[in-house]
């Protein structure tokens, strides 16, 4: 990454003592030896360029970037255009999370030796880490055209494709930078999410399948397999996930599946691990309580989604799934408390009026149930026509009722 020390031997015109010792240090990287040597020869003589050169390089190699950075620097207001430091300076700043501040060195070293392939590429990091895409991919060319098997270079221009939405273009460096250097080859799963965001599931289902032994990679490619209804090929693959990485969301993916394949059998015990492991988790409550419900266990089902009110007292959603299940109990007064909560939190739809007034008619409260199955009525006009029938043969029973008394 940094300029070698010995490239730079022919600044140590009259090395003292301190900048050999330095220079031996360097080679034999020890680089905090190094730093001593070079920070006693620059008190000797604050003016020596190369001594501060050494220093920052020796910083570099100590990840210490503050202060290598103020020592290329210094040896630029004491040699302005040494390309070495100017060059050295902007990859230390980008290192250091200063791209932008980065560019100016890195344009002046490209422009001191343009057929030098790392301050071009560097350059065109810089301008990546900036935002500056459309310079970047000019600088990953140019980086290219030095050296036209950098990985690098190919996928930096990939990605700088990629952010002004030519990702079509893009595609092909990402697959060269893969091509070119083993090391690479996990820039086709960034590839694969690209090309999900871009509606190209196929063709990221194709990609995560080079990944057999990648966990998340499978994890993925199993939950699109699912989305695309392909259940059967997707089981298998995440079975492997799970064996291999048994977290929440590898079971809460496999469990999908499953269910998906109507094997809830199957699905179950996953779901019951997965919630044991991450009690606190909401989304995961209700998609077990869910399961649980379409499995007809409504009293575990009213438990899991209990757990989740718990967790998410303002979810409207869950107390409707609770509500529900309580009335498949029996649990009239419960269910009615729940639905009270739905009430508070700013929400009936027709579905709320119904079940309230199937609870109060199970509870004999028949006045109140006359209301709330008319409330129904003129809400739902049409959307539920089968609660709707037998809504109106309540009411005309009800009414009868009434009149009795």
């Amino acid at each position: 990454m940094w300029r070698s020390a010995t490239a730079l031997l022919f600044f140590l015109f009259q090395s003292t003592d301190f900048s050999a010792e330095g220079m031996k240090a360097l080679e034999a990287q020890n680089y905090e030896a190094a730093a001593q040597a070079f920070t006693k020869a620059i008190e000797a003589d604050p003016k020596d360029y190369a001594a501060h050169f050494h220093l920052g390089l020796s910083f570099s190699f100590l990840s210490r970037d503050p202060e290598a950075i103020a020592e290329y620097k210094k040896v630029l207001e004491l040699k302005p255009g040494l390309y070495e430091a100017e060059l050295n300076l902007g990859i230390v700043l980008l290192r250091d999370k200063q791209a932008r501040e980065a560019i100016p060195y890195l344009q002046r070293a490209a422009e001191i030796k343009p057929k030098e392939f790392r301050p071009r590429f560097y350059l065109a990091e810089s301008l990546f880490a900036a935002g500056d895409f459309v310079q970047a991919e000019e600088q990953y060319k140019a980086a290219a055209a030095v050296d036209s098997k950098s990985a690098g270079a190919e996928l930096g221009l990939g990605r700088s494709q990629a952010r002004q939405n030519r990702l079509p273009e893009a595609i092909s460096h990402f697959r060269k930078a893969a091509e070119l250097d083993g090391a690479y080859k996990d820039a086709l799963l960034e590839l694969a999410s690209l090309l999900e965001k871009n509606g190209r599931t196929a063709d990221a289902i194709s990609i995560y399948e080079q990944f057999p032994e990648n966990v998340a990679a499978q994890e993925r490619l199993g939950e699109l397999l699912i989305e695309a209804g392909r259940q059967s090929e997707a089981i298998p693959r995440l079975e492997q996930a799970v064996a291999k990485d048994p977290t929440t969301a590898n079971r809460l993916a496999l469990a999908t599946a499953y269910i998906r394949a109507k094997q809830a059998d199957k699905a179950l015990p996953l779901l019951e691990k997965a919630v044991a492991s991450d009690p606190a988790n909401y989304d995961l409550r209700m998609f077990y309580g869910r399961a649980l419900r379409d499995q007809k266990q409504y009293a575990l089902a009213a438990k899991h989604f209990y757990e989740a009110v718990q967790r998410k007292p303002d979810s409207k959603e869950a107390w409707n799934e609770l509500a529900g299940m309580l009335i498949l109990l029996d649990s009239y007064p419960q269910a009615l408390a729940a639905l009270d909560r739905v009430k508070a939190l700013g929400e009936e739809t027709p579905a709320n009026y119904y079940f309230r007034a199937i609870i109060l008619d199970k509870m004999k409260e028949y006045k109140p149930a006359l209301e709330s199955y008319q409330k129904f009525l003129a809400a739902s006009q049409g959307q539920n026509p089968d609660e709707e029938f037998k809504a109106r043969q309540r009411v005309r029973i009800i009414q009868k009722e009434l009149s009795k008394r």
